[in-house]
Formats: structure tokens, sequence, C-alpha cells
């Protein structure tokens, strides 16, 4: 199995905002078109309409259809729990009506954690982490396309490409952030560049005076089903209580405290441990 190298001061990652976030899949297909010649190797839909049209994607946006309550109440508001139809939909007593039902998106790529079952479940080296800066990364020369790391990774991070025979995974665009021959504000990954509503940030997660970290600080980021102890260096960043009606007054244009929010992430955590 593959150890982990000591700790790194530098933990380069991503800010993902949920309240900002429109579902719109820039950030999924900017990233395929770099990839698709980039670092990783050239993915399986060259030939789109070939033996594997959808092919491979290190970034994935999946939408939720989230009930009033789940605000406040996450087990009762889980899908599977979606009451009849013409049923009153049942409200948790803590529930408030002033938070109305929201679309949630969500998107998915590797979180490049600190203590990533990924690599240490990797039999030949293929998977690793870098000592540098803490990316996650696969060396296809020698992933024997075993799917261990897949079956390790609970946020559903690997990609399994038929054609290659190996395991591909988001790089952080390790090729454009250290590429010299792009201006300095190029040097991100596309995902970040492509986003039209600024949902997706990046930085030094371990520089705590980065703007990432102050982000993280200021809105109280998160770590995507943090109980399992794999410390994901990429946050999430809760949604902002919504008002619902049309007489009730305006949302404060301060940041609101996310502090009465974890009910959203625990949900979603319960929806991606399925």
């Amino acid at each position: 199995m593959t150890g982990l190298p000591p700790p790194s001061k530098k933990k380069l990652g991503l800010v993902i905002d949920l309240d900002t976030c429109v579902g719109c899949h820039a950030c999924a297909v900017s990233c395929k078109e770099w990839n698709a010649g980039g670092f990783a190797a050239p993915l399986t839909d060259e030939q789109p309409y070939g033996r594997e049209p959808s092919g491979v994607w290190f970034n994935r946006v999946h939408s939720y259809e989230i009930a009033p309550m789940a605000l406040a109440d996450p087990v009762r508001a889980a899908p599977s729990q979606t009451p009849s139809a013409g049923a009153p939909a049942p409200r948790s007593p803590c529930a408030s009506p002033a938070q109305p039902a929201m679309t949630l998106h969500f998107p998915r790529s590797c979180l490049h954690c600190e203590q990533p079952a990924c690599v240490t479940v990797c039999p030949t080296g293929a998977s690793y982490k870098r000592a540098e800066d803490g990316i996650v990364l696969v060396d296809e020369d020698k992933c024997i396309g075993c799917k261990l790391c897949s079956w390790a990774c609970p946020y559903g991070a690997r990609e399994y490409s038929p054609v290659e025979g190996v395991m591909k995974k988001c790089t952080l665009c390790i090729d454009r952030i250290y590429n010299e021959n792009l201006s300095e504000a190029e040097r991100q990954p596309a995902c970040v560049q492509a986003c039209p509503t600024r949902a997706r940030h990046f930085g030094d997660l371990g520089d705590p005076e980065s703007e990432v970290s102050r982000l993280v600080a200021e809105r109280g980021g998160v770590d995507l089903m943090a109980s399992l102890g794999y410390r994901p260096t990429n946050k999430y960043l809760p949604p902002r209580p919504r008002r619902g009606g049309d007489d009730s007054p305006p949302a404060p244009a301060e940041t609101l405290d996310t502090g009465a929010l974890p009910g959203v992430l625990r949900w979603l955590d319960k929806v991606l441990s399925r």
C-alpha cells in the first residue's frame, strides 16, 4: 500500500460557494475541454459519439430539490420521505416558514484530502499525494485499473477509463497553475476561470492569510463528511438563509450568520453517503 508524505504547509485547493452556484455546468465542461489534451492525457470521448459517448468527467454537478424543513431537519427532508401526491408535506417543529424550498446545486470533484484513503489503499503507488502542495494525483504508468481507490473514496471523485484501463481524477489543473507561459491571472484551474458566478475560488488553504482562507473563516466553510476523518482540503460554503413570501422584508445585504445552516450540509452528507 502507498504511504503519505509529511503534512505540507502549502495546501492548494478549492472553495466552492453553494450559495452562488447556479448549476450551469460551466466548470464541468471547461474542465473536460482543458484536460482532453492536458496533464491527464486525452479522455475517452475524443470521438464523442463513439463507444464511450459520455466518457470521463473530473467535475460533475448534481442538483437537489430541498423541502422547506430541510434547513432545520435534514433527516425528514430526505427524498425517500417525500409525501404522497396531494398529501401535505410534514413540517419540522423547528422549521421556519421564512425558509422556503430551494434548489441546491452541488459541484463534485476530488477534494485533495489531507488523509486520502484513495492513496493509502493503492497497491502500486499510482495514487499519490504531492509533498510540496498537497495535490492528489494518479501516475497512469503505474495504475493497473484495479479500482481500489474508487471504492475507497467516499466522495465519488475517481473515474475509471475503460478505454485506457486506468483511473483518472481532478488534478487541480497542475499543468496550468505552474505554467509560466500563462499569465498570472490564468494560472488557476480551468473550472475556476470558467465559473460565471464566481462560485469557485482557488488558493492556498494552508495560509491563514490567503483569500480563500479568509473566505472560509468569514462564511463558515466546512468539510464534506468531516466525520470520516479524511480532512478534505477543498471547502464548501453553505447557502445563506432565504426569506419566503411576497410580503417578507428583503434580506439584509450583509453576510448572514451561517451557523444555523449545518442542516443543509448534514442533509447533503446523508444523500451522498447512500
